[in-house]
């Protein structure tokens, strides 16, 4: 089967442009809901939602496809970090800092970054809104929103943070508290969370809690604490090879796990962790702390819940061997924000890639050449 090319009334499509690739669905001139003509400036070749690891990146190979005046960018935020360093950042091995680049400097040069926020997407009529009513309509949308951090869910956050002994690494507002917290525990619990929704970088709640172990076996406080890795999870890690390997970590220094215990409030004036047993719903317990890290619930971005590209849960419901979106062809999802059956982590999704026979890779190509 060959690749199917498309063609459109907006007038600012160029075209010949071949994003399809075997495997995926056919579209062509009848079976897109064409948007009509509209200005350069309102209408793009390939729209891109979301300027994280997953948008810059595509917008990247985009351009190298379709020329760099026909890819624009959706992102309101200024300043784009390297969330995975966060983990350094608030183990007291990086500064956080070194995290951050300007979103203008991590830019594909010639990509237009339009500095704004999407409210709704249209796939019927191949347009979004953005804040202030402006409309944007597209011949190919990629959707990389990633996922939304959720601390409101537990009950006595994101104000809990102002208080000392509790921090969180995936928040640019509180991984410095993490720090701050492991620096200044002298004796006690120390409990670290995972919560009871899918998260970005599963791994990372443990990472921490590694860290702030080894940091207080070298300042010698090792042996006055107690530390707790209370997850919601039944397992310490979904695949058992590794799981069995960490469980060694584990018995080895002496950490306690306890499973099926999810976070729901933090009473941060009392140093106290609300755990619900998930095994008894309802039945709830209070564990004093003397250092508190905080993994939030996590949940997708509020403009796809009840959009038509999401499934029932509010994720991009996308072909898992072609990103493509199930429904609507010229639509593609990338990263956190969709249904794929992986981790939600960048790791996860390049070697899914790579997994992928190579007639079905969403124009990725060799991803080292981005």
């Amino acid at each position: 089967m060959s690749a199917v090319g498309i063609v459109s009334s907006c007038s600012c499509l160029h075209p010949g442009i071949w994003l399809l690739k075997p495997g995926m669905h056919k579209m062509s001139f009848f079976g897109l809901h064409t948007a009509t003509k509209c200005a350069a400036k309102d209408c793009y070749e390939v729209l891109v939602l979301g300027g994280g690891t997953g948008g810059i990146a595509m917008s990247a190979r985009m351009k190298r496809k379709v020329g760099a005046g026909n890819v624009a960018v959706v992102e309101p935020s200024k300043t784009h970090y390297y969330q995975p360093l966060w983990t350094l950042v608030g183990g007291g091995a990086k500064q956080l800092a070194t995290s951050a680049r300007s979103t203008e400097s991590v830019m594909p040069k010639g990509v237009e970054w339009i500095k704004s926020r999407v409210t709704a997407l249209d796939p019927d009529k191949n347009c979004v809104w953005l804040e202030n009513d402006i409309k944007l309509s597209y011949k190919y949308l990629i959707i990389a929103l990633g996922i939304s951090l959720q601390y409101e869910k537990i009950k006595g956050l994101p104000e809990g943070f102002d208080h000392p002994k509790i921090g969180s690494n995936y928040s640019v507002h509180t991984v410095e508290k993490t720090w701050k917290a492991i620096q200044e525990f002298k004796e006690g619990n120390a409990i670290f969370t995972f919560p009871n929704t899918p998260v970005k970088c599963a791994g990372a709640p443990q990472k921490i809690m590694y860290l702030s172990e080894a940091y207080w076996r070298k300042t010698g406080k090792r042996s006055k604490a107690n530390i707790m890795f209370n997850t919601s999870l039944g397992v310490i890690f979904g695949v058992k090879k590794y799981a069995d390997a960490l469980l060694e970590i584990i018995k080895e220094r002496n950490i306690t796990i306890n499973y099926k215990y999810n976070l729901v409030e933090v009473r941060a004036d009392k140093q106290e962790a609300v755990f619900e047993n998930l095994d008894k719903p309802g039945v709830t317990e209070v564990h004093q702390y003397d250092m508190l890290h905080v993994t939030p619930p996590m949940g997708p971005p509020n403009v796809l819940i009840n959009s038509p590209v999401s499934d029932g849960s509010g994720w991009v419901d996308v072909d898992k061997e072609t990103l493509q979106h199930k429904k609507y062809p010229n639509v593609f999802g990338i990263g956190d924000c969709t249904n794929l059956p992986t981790s939600k982590t960048a790791a996860a999704v390049v070697r899914w890639i790579y997994l992928l026979p190579a007639g079905n890779r969403l124009q990725q190509g060799d991803p080292s050449r981005i």
